[in-house]
């Protein structure tokens, strides 16, 4: 199957499901927003109560902890569908130094290697860190150049890697995100989307109808950009969902536009159950369609 036929299938697959309200997402949570306190099958509990359906975790080295996470994920009856990668910060793709991309691409090739373990179709990777030692030029080449590396393990697996836009100076536009996927040729190479983090410069529902059946996965945060009381200038923060400058409605139609139907995950900080079930009740309202403003304290 190459590329262009696997997007276009999926389109043609995602047309009949739609209606007018609730958008066929399913609804995860970020391990790490499960309380730190809690053991692995007290936090997988936790997120079932609070109602998500779907649980994003990171790489996990240890194989035994992994089996652990495995099985109490199919106790508490849900789906782990995602990996967070966690070697690509420390260790960039983009990097000069050939040992330091090793190394990140062996953290890659271990949450490729989770995914497969725990019935995962993605592992999202931060592609590229741009900064005064890697020129924009350079974080592009090597990159893909990394990336080629690990997509024959990702289709020997059925592992999908999808590339996350964060704050690191590089894809800093829907076209060229979009761009930057295409040229990989592989249907095993698509885009992770996170809602909060372009609104700095961008606009959430642009972006995504840009990308269209490029997302593979979405990501859900909300983001302020305020003039606070007796501070010079502005805060760029992100904040609680519906208390920050996303324009909810406007991101739910473009989701709609395009026919998305895979999973989204809340990112935000961690805490107790009745803090994750208010968090999961305001994303409901966000795939429902009627998310209105919270007004901020």
């Amino acid at each position: 199957m190459t590329r262009r036929t696997l997007l276009a299938s999926s389109v043609a697959f995602a047309l009949p499901a739609f209606s007018d309200t609730r958008l066929p997402i399913h609804r995860a949570v970020e391990y790490e927003m499960l309380p730190e306190g809690a053991s692995i099958p007290e936090r997988f509990q936790i997120a079932r109560d609070a109602g998500f359906e779907r649980v994003e975790c990171p790489t996990t080295a240890d194989q035994k902890q992994a089996e652990e996470m495995k099985s109490s994920a199919e106790k508490a009856g849900l789906k782990i569908h995602s990996v967070m990668n966690m070697g690509h910060w420390k260790y960039p793709l983009s990097s000069a130094d050939p040992a330091v991309v090793e190394k990140s691409l062996d953290i890659a090739r271990i949450s490729i290697r989770n995914a497969h373990l725990w019935g995962a179709d993605t592992v999202l990777i931060v592609p590229a860190v741009v900064d005064p030692q890697t020129s924009y030029r350079d974080a592009y080449t090597r990159s893909q150049a990394a990336i080629r590396k690990l997509l024959p393990l990702a289709e020997e697996l059925h592992v999908i890697i999808a590339v996350e836009e964060v704050w690191n100076k590089f894809l800093l536009s829907p076209l060229e995100f979009a761009k930057y996927v295409d040229e990989f040729q592989s249907p095993w190479l698509r885009a992770y989307f996170d809602v909060g983090n372009v609104k700095l410069y961008g606009y959430p529902q642009d972006w995504i109808r840009t990308l269209g059946p490029r997302i593979a996965k979405l990501h859900i945060k909300d983001f302020s950009w305020r003039k606070a009381p007796g501070v010079d200038g502005n805060i760029a923060e992100f904040v609680p969902l519906l208390e920050g400058d996303i324009d909810w409605r406007a991101v739910y139609e473009a989701l709609r536009d395009i026919h998305y139907q895979g999973t989204a995950t809340v990112e935000l900080p961690s805490g107790d159950p009745a803090y994750l079930k208010e968090v999961n009740r305001r994303f409901t309202e966000i795939l429902n369609g009627t998310a209105k403003p919270i007004k901020r304290s």
